[in-house]
């Protein structure tokens, strides 16, 4: 099966140590922006339905559900009862602890869909994308984010996200205390500092573009928290180029594949074929 059931148990931990209810949602929204930035919403009537491919534990489903008709979030892992928590006053959302492949929407059923960081945890990540392009009708849109190679960055970058990739490996296989303790050290002594430095040289009108993690330097410190874990905890992390992507997405059955041009990088959206 196209699972790696002991990543998606790691995820299903990690969405309900970060639930993200007692954050400033106005700080989520502005990530949620930062994906959705491209999507078409001016292409869907308000009655629509469509699916948010491992919905974790909700944080883009609070603010995708009030414009449309019908959202189905789809989860694999335990997270999906944090979802159910976090979701519990809007009306217009379905719940399925499903994966993928085993997802029981109907096919051709779906007016859009999007998926954001996930399919890059899953061991074919192709295959992801033809399940998903299955539940879709012709013409919808999908929103997707996956991790990129930093092809469109400095040789150096690259390089250095190699070094802090054979930290991943180490950590990622350590028992959950610890694991947590390594990426919450690495959050407080790597994320926070970088972060902030960005933040104040961008106040000084320098170009922080190829800062390393100079995305987050008006981000919060839980955020920074929960992605390094996200980063350093995970067991399966592949990455793609920008042509790997679209490559994939036809495969898929997609066309009209846009790319943002902003961080976070590779985010797109691409149509039903």
């Amino acid at each position: 099966m196209n699972k790696d059931q002991r990543v998606i148990d790691e995820f299903g931990g990690e969405w309900t140590r970060f639930r993200y209810d007692q954050i400033d949602q106005k700080k989520v929204f502005e990530n949620f922006q930062q994906y959705f930035e491209i999507f078409p919403w001016e292409r869907l009537a308000p009655d629509v339905e469509g699916f948010d491919m491992g919905c974790g534990s909700g944080r883009w489903a609070q603010f995708v559900a009030p414009r449309v008709g019908v959202l189905n979030c789809v989860e694999p892992s335990q997270a999906i009862t944090v979802a159910r928590a976090n979701l519990s006053g809007i009306a217009n959302v379905r719940f399925f602890n499903e994966t993928t492949e085993s997802c029981t929407l109907q096919a051709s059923s779906q007016d859009f869909g999007y998926s954001l960081g996930v399919l890059h945890h899953i061991p074919d990540t192709l295959q992801a994308l033809r399940d998903c392009s299955r539940l879709l009708k012709s013409g919808a849109p999908f929103l997707l984010y996956l991790y990129y190679s930093f092809d469109n960055k400095p040789f150096w970058y690259a390089a250095l996200w190699k070094v802090t990739d054979l930290g991943r490996r180490v950590i990622s296989t350590l028992p959950p205390t610890l694991k947590t303790f390594a990426c919450e050290l690495i959050a407080a002594a790597v994320y926070f500092p970088f972060a902030r430095a960005a933040l104040m040289l961008d106040g000084l009108g320098v170009d922080v573009a190829n800062f390393p993690l100079s995305d987050y330097r008006r981000k919060p410190f839980y955020q920074m928290r929960n992605d390094s874990l996200d980063r350093f905890g995970t067991r399966r992390e592949q990455r793609f180029s920008k042509s790997e992507i679209e490559l994939m997405l036809d495969q898929a059955g997609f066309e009209r594949i846009v790319f943002s041009g902003k961080m976070p990088f590779w985010c797109c959206v691409a149509f039903k074929r």
